[in-house]
């Protein structure tokens, strides 16, 4: 297959931009940052989960991967091999399920694979988020119970923290999840490594790539930040629940696809 020109790849550039200042305005913010910031207003309406989380291809559900320990790889993952031309992409999940559908829609339209790192309170109030991303092709792992700073817990606390979502995304899923990540922090400290290695999560993921969406610093800050930094084998963190990551993505998605780079799930990455 012949590799589109530069004129094409511009024009969806150009049409995946308007798609998504076309839709940014529907939706509020909805999820907590990681850095101890406050909570954005949510609706006062929030859709329904089974309306806002169909399946995209219903009948067909995926099997939910288990942990997997990567031999030669450290402890705390925060980008993969820079020879092949492949990133991660990865979504903090909580907030507004409309707008985790509308993104995961997003990244399948341009054929992306995400990883997304749900929160354990998230998954009591939105289940069906648990089989839409699975279904989409997607990734699913562990971001802690209720998405406070695990780094400052003790022990007993923090281990609660990791087993309370893992409990529920077996519970939905059959599986703990593919990864766990720290809630609130970009690195994980020795006790929280240790902990969810007993949790039953070899690795712990962080990443290389901050967008800061959870600032909302704007959409074109956001692709900024992402396009400045991405390259081969990077870890990208992004949030579901953020306007400005909406608008964000379908852009950032035509650059990656500019460079040649491929958006796979962090264990594809890791392969």
């Amino acid at each position: 297959m012949l590799n589109p020109s530069p004129r094409a790849v511009d024009r969806r550039s150009a049409l995946r931009a308007g798609a998504g200042a076309a839709i940014v305005g529907a939706f509020t913010t909805g999820c907590s940052d990681d850095k101890g910031g406050a909570r954005p207003a949510e609706s006062p309406t929030p859709p329904s989960a089974s309306a806002a989380a169909a399946p995209a291809r219903p009948g067909k559900s995926r099997p939910a991967p288990a942990p997997r320990a990567f031999p030669g790889q450290p402890v705390q993952i925060e980008s993969g091999p820079r020879a092949r031309p492949q990133v991660a992409l990865t979504f903090h999940g909580q907030g507004d399920p409309k707008i985790a559908t509308t993104l995961l829609s997003e990244a399948e339209k341009a054929g992306a694979r995400v990883t997304v790192l749900a929160v354990g309170s998230w998954l009591d109030e939105q289940p069906a988020m648990a089989r839409r991303i699975l279904d989409g092709g997607h990734e699913l792992g562990n971001h802690t119970q209720h998405h406070i700073d695990i780094s400052t817990m003790d022990e007993s606390e923090a281990y609660a923290e990791i087993t309370g979502c893992a409990d529920r995304l077996r519970r939905l899923t059959g599986s703990i999840g593919t990864w766990f990540r720290p809630s609130r922090a970009q690195y994980a400290t020795p006790l929280v490594q240790k902990l969810a290695r007993q949790a039953g999560y070899p690795h712990v993921l962080s990443y290389d790539v901050d967008s800061l969406d959870f600032t909302s610093p704007g959409a074109s800050a956001v692709t900024r930040n992402v396009t400045g930094q991405i390259r081969n084998g990077s870890v990208v963190s992004l949030h579901f629940g953020y306007a400005d990551t909406v608008a964000a993505l379908p852009v950032l998605l035509a650059e990656l696809e500019r460079r040649r780079l491929r958006a796979v799930t962090t264990t594809e990455l890791l392969i």
